[in-house]
């Protein structure tokens, strides 16, 4: 029997009082400490290892905690480092290299890092070139690291390898064993990569791939969590929400908002109820076999625990917030999310006590707490810092934790503590940060292609944390080869001001102050013509016609019609 666990009454007072501003300059020193000893002890390696105050690498050879690091730099207000690691990076990484890569960690870590640092750039303070957000050498190095991942999409399937070599392409005895997750994770960053650069093909090869995952479900609607590209026969026939499957179904919600696209969620929304009918149980998420529906595995994995934040991005808020609080009691058990852990036992699972630690569940404690405000969000959020700062911190960083039983540490810390963990904790205790614009602030940036808005709020997180300005994406609709032929006549474009910052406040209504005239100043900005000057008083910004039910809302909240 299975027991939905709750926390207890009154638990979420303490965090009423909770010094929110305390705790946000806390995760702002772990972050530095962290970040500090990877700079003196591993750099330019992928990883820091802190008990030996030393570095490796792990997923490639690519400065990996450096890329994954950046963004955070600027959400925590950081902007002269960001261009000092800008800098660095145009100048140290490279990807003509003779080494085996993840592909699906190189695009999450290194394609979407880089994609995410280039639309942040002109908000940080770097000196973008002409034709931004269309082009610059973040979005080029972006884009030379996916190509080197698309060989990996040549199968019969359309379903990716698992690994690729970044000279020579696939390795001829390379296993066609990929994972779920490691199929059907692609499509915001190369979604967004196609939107920039003009080239379709790396859209078109991440939705080939979400389709044939698609095609291939079984028949009462679940997938298994590995499959082999050649054959789509499945391997590992476990199905859930968890490890080797989570972020596929998490790509085809981002997906969706990202894109506007009806397809791509209502995907979901099908494998949302097979879930619920068969992996679903108090509140609790099982594993099951893909084709009976009988459970497999009666455990919770801490990488599970993104499920309540993309529940809050379907506007299912409720069930969201009765399984994040399962979730949380685990945590307040041991102190983090131990890797697996048996439901019907009340404990760890042999073998799987640690936890290295991971984002998931402060992530989804982010997302529900701008959806509610619930205390009890940040009451995770306190203990986390207390928990990670007194088991995990060492001289040299922050250790993974190898058991929490006994607190045993081992000598890694992920990329993902200062791209992930670390980013969550800190917008979970920064209402005002610029992440959470609600589109009354933006940017209207001159391209090529005319005007576009940016940084107006709805980012999309890729699943390493990674912020997406979907905005962007409507910035650079035309082909490369459509672009102005005259290239005299761009730079001299661009010489003069191409970005006016707008704050939404209502004019006064005879035209005139401040606002009044910064309106009429950025419409008149020239691109060979002489536009329309706008009124003098701004409506709110409106969305592209959207041909499907599911609304954009502030924070990229989707909610359904019927909900």
């Amino acid at each position: 029997c299975l027991w939905a666990l709750r926390l207890p009454a009154g638990s979420g007072a303490a965090a009423r009082g909770l010094d929110v501003a305390s705790y946000r300059e806390r995760v702002r020193a772990m972050f530095y400490h962290a970040y500090e000893h990877y700079l003196e002890s591993a750099f330019p390696y992928d990883e820091l290892r802190p008990l030996t105050c030393d570095g490796q690498d792990t997923w490639g050879s690519f400065s990996l905690t450096l890329i994954d690091a950046l963004d955070t730099l600027l959400i925590l207000g950081n902007a002269s480092e960001f261009q000092r690691v800008v800098n660095v990076l145009q100048e140290g990484v490279d990807f003509d290299i003779d080494v085996n890569a993840s592909v699906f960690e190189t695009n999450i870590r290194v394609v979407g890092g880089l994609l995410s640092a280039h639309l942040l750039s002109r908000k940080a303070g770097v000196e973008v070139e002409a034709g931004w957000p269309c082009s610059g050498p973040l979005l080029r190095m972006a884009e030379e690291a996916a190509r080197k991942l698309l060989p990996a999409f040549q199968t019969p399937t359309g379903m990716p390898y698992g690994t690729v070599n970044l000279l020579h392409g696939v390795n001829p005895g390379e296993t066609p064993v990929t994972c779920t997750a490691g199929i059907g994770t692609f499509i915001v960053e190369f979604a967004t990569l196609s939107h920039l650069t003009g080239d379709p093909v790396f859209e078109d090869v991440a939705r080939k791939a979400l389709k044939a995952l698609w095609k291939n479900r079984s028949d009462i609607g679940l997938v298994g969590n590995h499959i082999d590209v050649v054959t789509a026969k499945w391997v590992a026939q476990d199905a859930g929400i968890g490890a080797g499957v989570d972020s596929y179904f998490e790509y085809l919600v981002k997906g969706a908002i990202l894109l506007q696209d009806k397809e791509l969620m209502s995907m979901f929304l099908e494998y949302n109820k097979a879930i619920k009918n068969y992996t679903k149980f108090d509140d609790w998420y099982l594993w099951v076999q893909m084709y009976k529906g009988t459970v497999s595995m009666p455990v919770f994995q801490s990488l599970e625990a993104y499920w309540p934040g993309l529940q809050s991005l379907i506007g299912d808020v409720d069930n969201a917030m009765r399984t994040f609080l399962n979730y949380y009691t685990v945590w307040k058990q041991f102190g983090g999310l131990p890797e697996f852990y048996n439901i019907p036992q009340g404990y760890t699972v042999d073998k799987r006590e640690g936890y290295p630690l991971r984002p998931e569940l402060i992530e989804s404690a982010m997302y529900l707490y701008r959806a509610t405000r619930d205390p009890t969000l940040l009451e995770l959020g306190r203990d986390a810092v207390e928990s990670i700062e007194k088991i995990s911190k060492v001289d040299c960083g922050f250790a993974t934790i190898k058991d929490l039983r006994d607190h045993r540490l081992d000598n890694r810390m992920e990329s993902f503590f200062l791209a992930e963990t670390i980013k969550y904790l800190y917008l979970l205790f920064d209402p005002d940060n610029f992440m959470h614009n609600d589109g009354s602030d933006f940017d209207v940036v001159v391209t090529p292609y005319g005007e576009c808005v940016l940084n107006a709020g709805g980012y999309i997180f890729n699943t390493e944390a990674h912020p997406i300005d979907p905005a962007a994406l409507h910035c650079c609709r035309k082909r490369k080869e459509e672009q102005w032929e005259v290239e005299d006549l761009l730079r001299e474009f661009y010489s003069r001001k191409k970005t006016k910052k707008f704050t939404l406040k209502r004019a006064p209504d005879h035209g005139e102050g401040e606002n009044a005239k910064d309106s009429e100043d950025a419409s008149s900005v020239k691109a060979g013509e002489k536009r329309n000057s706008k009124k003098s008083s701004h409506s709110l910004l409106s969305c592209p016609s959207q041909s499907f039910n599911s609304k954009l809302a502030v924070l990229g909240q989707v909610f359904l019609d019927n909900t």
